[in-house]
């Protein structure tokens, strides 16, 4: 199941490669998260328990009862062979045993009662509960997550990151068992059936968010919780919200209980709504466009008017039989201070429109990148795009304004979802974050068709697109706020074909230009 896949705010510490931190969740769990290793590569508890055969009371006691009856049976037979004396005595144990086997059969149907009790208040609470219940079997995923960990793999999203066909394939691993009569309700499905079987029926391409519950299990959190969108029978896609108790020992994988709920609802509302402030918002930059525009050509027209009649009176006394060459130096003069005038109007223009004052502070770009994710997660899902993001371990900080740079890499994540849009194969975007000498570099790469060559020396210039309707004004930003922190943007071929945007900035130890 699933983008946690991420986690709606900064509060929660981010997941670091190698180090596993806490599992980006977008509904971070106030429960403990891990199981108190005091190693960070530690492997959790339950990978350590020894698989045993967990079985019932029922049957233990059952075999104490014919234990009962047999060894005074034998007994019997022993001292009939024996003679009369021995036989007198072993007819009282043979009574003693029959009173033993009986008493043994009491508790036994005691024990098969309170068995019995006991699944059918599970049952009750199951089928009647008012949320929609789960019951799965992770078992195949346990024991390859175990196997990745033994074998010293604590890189478990990277890991998975560079093998999507194996990701998808232990999804397919995963098996409904059952879910429970509101289940069949919320969605409307006919039948148990809509829901039981491998769990990647009902995970779309662009999931984010299963690999999150494989870095949890690997990591031995005690609780996960995640948002994610299923797919439903009829096809259409719901935002839901699961939550686990996730295994303490190894036994207890094969019946996992989870429980959702839909929040497609609230989701849309919240679609609606975040339309609505940026239809407000666009509203209130023309407006100021269009004011701020007004006012720059009017500061600069007086100027410009100025030039043009010192200009022209220049060429007037030149023209003169005689050429009064100090009237001359007096209008050029004039053109010269109206020249400057012009070019400081322009000076404050980009001063207020600038970014000079930036909110410096160390910035983790592992971090970044995965909130960035879920900024564009809405337009990364209408173009059906898949992110897949790896890291290096241990990356020092980089100096910035956070805000800047994570608008900077969700403007880039959109672009590349909008390039793959009309793309039959597959549409993944490619998040790297990779250590340089002094910096950090973040890339982002898509599988679209790329850049035109013809293309790339204007493509960061102001009001050039390259998209129908686009202002041209977002790649120009980007540069501008990424130059304001001392570090360089820049494009290339992605190596599978597409676009490949890269982002460098210092670390902390340096400051921005």
């Amino acid at each position: 199941m699933s983008q946690g896949l991420g986690q709606g705010g900064s509060g929660q510490e981010g997941f670091r490669r190698g180090s596993l931190g806490q599992v980006f969740s977008r509904w971070p769990s106030l429960a403990s998260a891990n199981d108190g290793s005091p190693a960070a590569d530690a492997l959790p508890a339950w990978m350590l328990s020894a698989h045993r055969r967990r079985w019932p009371d029922l049957v233990e006691d059952g075999a104490k009862a014919v234990l009962a009856v047999l060894v005074p049976v034998l007994l019997v037979g022993w001292g009939l062979a024996a003679g009369p004396p021995a036989s007198v005595a072993m007819a009282g144990l043979l009574v003693a045993g029959v009173l033993a086997a009986f008493l043994g059969t009491l508790h036994v149907a005691r024990l098969r009662r309170a068995l019995r009790a006991s699944e059918a208040q599970f049952s009750a609470i199951f089928e009647r509960a008012g949320i929609s219940m789960w019951r799965e079997d992770w078992s195949a995923v346990g024991e390859a997550i175990a196997a990745l960990r033994l074998a010293g793999v604590t890189d478990i999203e990277g890991y998975f990151a560079a093998r999507p066909s194996e990701l998808r394939e232990l999804c397919g691993r995963v098996l409904i068992k059952d879910v429970n009569a509101f289940t069949l309700e919320e969605t409307g499905a006919p039948d148990k059936a809509a829901f039981v079987g491998p769990l990647d029926r009902l995970l779309p391409e662009t999931d984010q968010t299963f690999v999150q519950w494989l870095v949890a299990l690997g990591r031995g959190d005690r609780f996960f919780r995640s948002e994610a969108h299923i797919v439903r029978a009829a096809g259409q896609q719901s935002d839901v919200l699961f939550t686990a108790m996730l295994p303490r020992e190894r036994a207890e994988f094969c019946d996992l209980l989870i429980t959702s709920l839909d929040i497609t609802a609230y989701k849309q509302a919240q679609a609606r709504l975040a339309a609505a402030e940026g239809d407000l918002a666009r509203a209130a930059r023309s407006i100021t466009v269009g004011a701020v525009s007004a006012s720059i050509a009017h500061e600069v027209n007086t100027p410009l008017a100025a030039i043009a009649a010192n200009a022209q009176a220049s060429l007037r006394w030149l023209k003169r039989p005689e050429p009064d060459l100090a009237e001359v130096t007096a209008a050029l003069e004039d053109v010269v201070s109206e020249a400057r005038r012009a070019r400081d109007v322009v000076a404050r223009t980009r001063s207020l429109f600038g970014t000079a004052s930036l909110a410096l502070a160390p910035v983790d770009l592992v971090e970044v990148a995965r909130e960035a994710t879920l900024l564009a997660e809405r337009d990364l899902r209408a173009n059906g795009a898949t992110v897949l993001i790896t890291a290096d371990p241990d990356l020092p900080p980089v100096t910035g304004d956070l805000v800047q740079i994570e608008q900077v890499l969700v403007n880039l994540l959109v672009n590349a979802a909008q390039a793959m849009a009309g793309s039959s194969g597959r549409r993944d975007v490619a998040i790297t974050v990779r250590g340089d000498p002094g910096a950090v570099r973040v890339t982002v790469s898509d599988t679209g068709p790329g850049v035109p060559p013809e293309q790339r020396a204007r493509i960061f210039e102001p009001f050039h697109s390259t998209k129908p309707g686009g202002m041209g004004m977002g790649l120009a930003i980007c540069r501008s706020c990424i130059d304001a922190h001392g570090g360089d943007l820049w494009l290339d071929d992605a190596p599978g074909g597409g676009a490949a945007f890269h982002v460098r900035l210092p670390t902390a130890c340096r400051s921005p230009a």
